[in-house]
């Protein structure tokens, strides 16, 4: 499993011109699956999401993780994160799970962010959406589950 993090002020998605998902100051995540993910995959990557210090303490530092701010969270759906380029220039999704596999560690993601309490959004699987953002930082951070 891999997410992009993005540190936002605020972030939306739409499909079409529907709203579907809109937070905060907090975390926009883009989450791929890939073939040999699990639930574990899944369970170290929310820990680690909803615990990564890149929210700024009093003095300035990168000490604050989402919960610490009561921070919001939108996870998006990007079976692109495992697109493949080292060969050619068209890439190769090879490694990406199929829709059901990826659908349910999908929704399992999003089950086990939301036992935190916090404010959890998100994206519809499949869809073809439009990601706003406005990052703040920039921060962006790539986590990849264990292999």
């Amino acid at each position: 499993m891999r997410v992009v993090v993005q540190r936002v002020s605020r972030a939306s998605v739409r499909v079409g011109d529907e709203l579907v998902g809109s937070i905060g100051q907090g975390l926009l995540v883009l989450l791929g699956v890939a073939k040999s993910d699990t639930e574990a995959s899944a369970d170290f990557l929310v820990e680690k999401v909803l615990n990564l210090r890149i929210f700024q303490d009093g003095d300035g530092k990168m000490n604050r993780n989402l919960l610490d701010i009561a921070g919001e969270l939108l996870v998006v759906s990007q079976f692109t994160l495992y697109g493949d380029v080292r060969k050619g220039r068209r890439p190769s999704f090879d490694q990406a799970a199929a829709p059901e596999m990826a659908r349910s560690l999908y929704e399992y993601f999003l089950s086990s962010a939301r036992k935190s309490g916090l404010q959890i959004a998100a994206g519809v699987f499949q869809a073809t959406m439009q990601v706003e953002l406005v990052n703040d930082g920039p921060v962006t951070i790539l986590c990849d589950s264990p292999a």
